[in-house]
């Protein structure tokens, strides 16, 4: 137990180990030269500081004993096997040219870098007890917690939780095939011991070295064994991190889309891409057709004109509440006439085979056409590629819960998807095409392939359902098996992703010459009376939406728009529908992560983050204003997800703290 001085009250104190007492660990380096030190920044304690003490006091005793300290590399979670690979490839020079490697960490931390290193490992710690399964990460090592580790011998293999009878001073002999004579199916501990010293050339003083029978506690794995087993699979299933959210699809998951009511007032925002928002091309007054384009600009690439989904007059432009962004966006708002007249400029193009790539990369700059998956990415600027590419992937995956918008359209216009793909592949000059869909929509997925027969330039391609996969970074790693640099773009690896939606625009905008003016989004809740996928007019208020559907939020729920992972709360619901709109749902609000207690490092948001940050770091350096360090730490590459909110034992609101680090880093930098 520890004190808490704020409080005045005693809190339990969980950390995983100690350091052993100098006298052994100088009888442990004894014999060994240019020690390099691998220190754990220890897990479950109250997270106040990055580093942690014991590295200086191990060092220290290791020069008094004589000896030199060759290096110090702290790592995070050690036991975090895929994680500290990465690390410990950074030094590879350092580690090979040590004479050992002192481990200050649990006994799990011990056991993951003696599988790492092909270096005799010396345990620097002694794990404490904690009458649980023992470690943050789902690894496939386990630690008794026996209070005196003797890892140092058995070349980072623990006898005690891995060899089925306990047995600390070698094998039985009862070994067949290098299984266990007790489970059949299980290895020899002893075997895998032999192995391994025999790799680092150590079996010559092999029984000089195996230690005496020791006093223990052994740990009882069985209730916890199963479960880790099957959640340490899924977790690196595909791509590192992720989660399995209940998904409740089935709400709409049968529900046809239906095209929305048009209202007598639409609201278009002059921004609702990535880039600079467009001006205004009409006044207060005019009169303007469905699909007339209302505002452009040509001052920057990185841009997406707009266009009226409605025929009627413009009553007023002016700053008007976003469903997305904080402040008041400048929109047009516009008095419907209901006779739906269509703009001139709206007329058939022609087909995939008659246009040239460029005139159809035209037609997706000039028609609006943007990523719809939430981002907002103008399309045509993907279309323009400074690296070469050599597929355009589509995300079928729809991996948020609730929703199932992307899932209708696959079903129920899968044609149209199909060109949508080849028309974006031409103008990108790509001749393979992939539409990734998750393994929860099969009816999807064989419908596209019943199209697609006897065409091998476009594949579908199911993907094993995970979150959140249909993020471009996740999707490409799972599909193409390319891993997209931190901080770089999939252009990097030479492909383009596009959402389901954004290529039925495509199709829409060649094949009817209409704008990007109208989406399908899911309307879903527990308790929403009306749910459904509907086709909306963008600019249609959410509060037309709300009243159509029945929606009466109680005091437990909220409204969001997008998902419930990374949907945005909505207080106003004046905002209107924009291009990125994927979903209106309801959702309770202990499913909303709020502020809580202070981290303990329990390394839950380690574990499930699909970017491989550490976004534990980011609560305390918020905390701590050094923005930075954050920005150090890869905050900018954080794609919002959600994962670490989901999970935090603390309910820390970890994505609000890295949005307002982002615009803290973003706002010093202009």
């Amino acid at each position: 137990m520890i004190k808490d001085g704020k409080k005045g009250m005693l809190k339990e104190d969980f950390t995983k180990y100690k350091l052993k007492p100098a006298k052994e660990l100088k009888e442990l380096v004894s014999g060994k030269e240019n020690i390099l030190v691998l220190s754990c920044n220890k897990c479950f304690k109250e997270f106040v500081s990055i580093a942690e003490p014991e590295y200086q006091e191990a060092a220290e005793i290791v020069k008094s004993a004589g000896k030199t300290v060759s290096g110090y590399i702290p790592v995070d979670y050690l036991c975090n096997q895929y994680l500290t690979e990465k690390i410990l490839n950074k030094y590879k020079n350092e580690i090979e040219n040590s004479g050992a490697v002192l481990v200050i960490a649990c006994g799990l931390g011990i056991q993951t870098v003696s599988q790492l290193v092909n270096k005799q490992v010396l345990p620097a710690a002694d794990s404490v007890w904690q009458n649980g399964f023992h470690g943050v990460t789902l690894s496939a090592e386990k630690c008794g917690a026996c209070g005196e580790c003797f890892l140092t011998s058995t070349g980072g293999i623990c006898p005690v939780v891995d060899c089925s009878k306990g047995l600390v001073n070698g094998p039985c002999g009862g070994a067949k095939n290098g299984k266990c004579e007790v489970g059949k199916h299980r290895e020899c501990a002893w075997e895998l011991i032999y192995n391994r010293l025999e790799k680092q050339g150590r079996t010559k003083n092999f029984i000089d070295e195996t230690p005496k029978l020791r006093n223990y506690r052994r740990n009882n794995f069985k209730l916890v064994d199963e479960y880790v087993k099957l959640i340490r699979a899924k977790r690196s299933e595909g791509f590192y991190g992720g989660l399995y959210p209940v998904e409740l699809k089935e709400l709409t998951f049968d529900i046809p889309i239906e095209v929305f009511p048009e209202q007598d007032i639409v609201i278009i925002p002059l921004s609702q891409h990535a880039g600079l928002a467009c001006e205004p091309l009409v006044k207060k007054g005019d009169k303007v057709k469905k699909g007339q384009k209302i505002g452009e600009t040509a001052k920057s690439p990185i841009t997406a004109p707009v266009h009226s989904s409605v025929s009627g007059e413009v009553i007023e432009i002016a700053p008007k509440k976003h469903a997305v962004l904080s402040a008041p966006v400048l929109s047009v708002v516009i008095k419907s006439d209901r006779k739906q007249e269509l703009d001139v400029s709206v007329k058939p193009a022609g087909t995939v085979d008659s246009l040239a790539k460029e005139k159809i990369a035209e037609i997706i700059k000039d028609k609006g056409i943007v990523g719809m998956g939430g981002a907002g990415f103008p399309t045509a600027v993907k279309l323009k590629s400074p690296k070469p590419v050599d597929t355009v992937l589509i995300n079928g995956c729809e991996c948020e819960p609730l929703l199932n918008a992307d899932y209708r359209v696959m079903l129920e216009r899968p044609a149209e998807l199909i060109l949508g793909l080849r028309l974006i592949m031409k103008a990108a000059g790509v001749l393979k095409g992939i539409i990734a869909v998750e393994d929860n929509k099969p009816a999807a997925a064989e419908k596209l392939k019943a199209l697609l027969t006897g065409d091998s330039s476009i594949t579908v391609e199911t993907v094993k359902t995970k979150y959140p996969q249909g993020a471009e970074r996740m999707l490409i790693k799972r599909v193409l098996k390319r891993d997209v640099p931190l901080g770089g773009l999939p252009l990097d690896v030479g492909v383009i992703v596009n959402n389901v939606g954004t290529a039925y625009a495509v199709w829409d905008a060649v094949y009817n010459g209409m704008p990007l003016i109208r989406r399908v989004l899911t309307v879903s809740g527990e308790t929403v009376p009306k749910k459904g996928n509907f086709e909306v007019l963008v600019g249609t208020q959410l509060k037309e939406i709300v009243k159509f559907c029945g929606i009466s939020l109680r005091s437990d729920e909220v409204l969001k728009t997008g998902g419930p992972m990374m949907g945005v709360i909505q207080q106003d619901l004046e905002a209107p529908v924009i291009k990125g709109t994927s979903g209106i749902v309801v959702v309770k609000k202990h499913d909303i992560v709020e502020s809580g207690p202070d981290c303990i490092k329990c390394g839950r948001c380690v574990e499930v983050c699909p970017m491989e940050l550490k976004p534990t770091f980011y609560v305390l350096l918020a905390k701590q204003g050094k923005y930075a360090e954050m920005e150090n730490h890869g905050v900018l590459n954080c794609i919002e997800c959600g994962c670490c909110d989901n999970i935090c034992a603390a309910k820390s609101s970890i994505v609000e703290i890295i949005k307002q680090a982002k615009k803290t880093i973003r706002e010093k930098k202009k």
